[in-house]
């Protein structure tokens, strides 16, 4: 990729076969940091990553005609009237380009735009590179941790950001 421009955008129905493959990129990335797999996820019939991108509030970046980057937004019912930031993820050629950055910045709009005045996000405690990301966009830790449901070894640790 030569150019360093790059759009985020709403993702919808159509947009299923890209959030396959980003989705499908993150896994084998970084597979600690979800609480998917890739073996899981890379099972789903295209009517299934179809039905995803019709129910999932999600953004894509793009540079070059290229899915560099996904996020999406929603609420989490274990924690009711929060707003969440799920499955945050740009390719390694995007990274430090300000794609992750945009990214966030989509999803805290979705959020005020929903009423919200914090987002919240579970990060997996290992994953040093994202906790440090998280902090320098303002998301602060709130001392609680869980274990991700499908491998109980992993902890995750709560952020929080403003948005007031």
């Amino acid at each position: 990729m030569t150019s360093t421009s790059y759009v985020v955008r709403r993702g919808g129905t159509s947009d299923a076969m890209m959030l396959r493959a980003i989705r499908l990129e993150s896994l084998l990335d970084t597979p600690e940091a979800y609480g998917s797999t890739y073996e899981e996820a890379s099972t789903w019939s295209d009517d299934r990553w179809r039905t995803a991108a019709r129910q999932w509030h999600f953004y894509l970046a793009e540079r070059d005609d290229e899915v560099v980057g996904m996020v999406s937004g929603g609420l989490n019912d274990a924690a009711p009237g929060t707003h969440w930031m799920y499955g945050m993820y740009v390719s390694p050629v995007a990274r430090s380009t300000g794609v992750a950055a945009s990214l966030v910045e989509a999803t805290c709009d979705w959020a005020v735009e929903q009423g919200a005045d914090a987002l919240y996000l579970h990060v997996t405690e290992s994953v040093a590179r994202a906790r440090a990301f998280y902090e320098r966009s303002g998301f602060l830790t709130t001392g609680a941790t869980i274990t991700m449901g499908r491998d109980p070894s992993i902890r995750l640790m709560t952020m929080v950001k403003s948005l007031v």
